[in-house]
């Protein structure tokens, strides 16, 4: 056994060790039992996290700093949620969103999230409601390679949450999304095509959320502000308005984690 392989079964194996004092949980989520609450909100970018605890939960406890991927459990409106970033990509968010679900018993989880838009309708600043999510990723056909498992979203927080934007006054479309596993893509024509189909933008995490939901029976929606306009360049945003700006998706996020309570 190499040297590497030594250290990560060690690793694992005081890990296991020290789940079963519930000292901690997961590999990847230093929180222990109780610390997270079974509603959470998914931003991709760790800082979006941050952001949302600091200025929209009230008491907000962080319970993770592992690999800085923060997170943080407070209240919205008198009710319990937590909020973590996932990373990018849909191995990323695989790892934790897994590790909430079965390490820690969440329920419900919302990805809120940035998306470029590749349907001529769909605009900079706009909401994306994904009711289901295609994809160009091997993650689901690893297990199921005879055929295409759909990914979908929950009805009830699909339904909610367009509500809910609609109340806001949010421009908010509804419809399939591209998850993808490449981010510069060499063939960007293939992903217009999808736009010309009515696929309303391009990701990189839902399809992957979805289909770990419905191994698990849990809920899960994704919704996404547009940040790119693939058939427009010059509607963009800055990174730092990424983070921080994208506030109407963060409310409808939190208003339909709460919803049914």
């Amino acid at each position: 056994m190499s040297c590497a392989s030594a250290h990560c079964v060690g690793f694992l194996n005081s890990n296991r060790f020290l789940v079963a004092l519930n000292i901690i949980m997961s590999i990847h989520i230093s929180a222990k039992q109780g610390d997270i609450a079974d509603k959470i909100l998914l931003p991709g970018d760790p800082l979006r996290a941050k952001f949302i605890a600091e200025n929209f939960l009230e008491d907000a406890v962080c319970f993770n700093e592992v690999r800085n991927m923060f997170g943080y459990t407070g209240t919205y409106k008198g009710h319990r949620v937590s909020v973590m970033g996932t990373g990018m990509g849909m191995p990323s968010i695989s790892i934790y969103a897994r590790e909430l679900i079965v390490d820690y018993g969440v329920k419900t989880l919302i990805r809120v999230g940035t998306a470029g838009a590749i349907d001529p309708d769909v605009h900079v600043r706009e909401l994306v409601l994904a009711q289901a999510a295609a994809t160009n990723s091997n993650i689901i056909r690893n297990d199921f390679p005879e055929f295409d498992f759909p990914q979908i979203a929950d009805f009830g927080l699909l339904d909610n949450a367009y509500h809910i934007a609609k109340e806001m006054g949010v421009t908010t479309h509804v419809g399939n999304v591209l998850s993808s596993d490449v981010f510069y893509s060499n063939m960007p024509e293939r992903n217009m095509a999808l736009g010309k189909m009515g696929v309303k933008a391009i990701e990189m995490e839902a399809a992957a959320l979805y289909y770990l939901a419905a191994q698990h029976h849990v809920k899960a929606l994704g919704i996404m502000t547009i940040s790119d306009n693939l058939n427009d360049p010059t509607e963009d945003t800055t990174a730092e308005e990424r983070q921080t700006t994208f506030t109407d998706m963060m409310k409808v996020g939190l208003e339909t984690l709460i919803a049914n309570d």
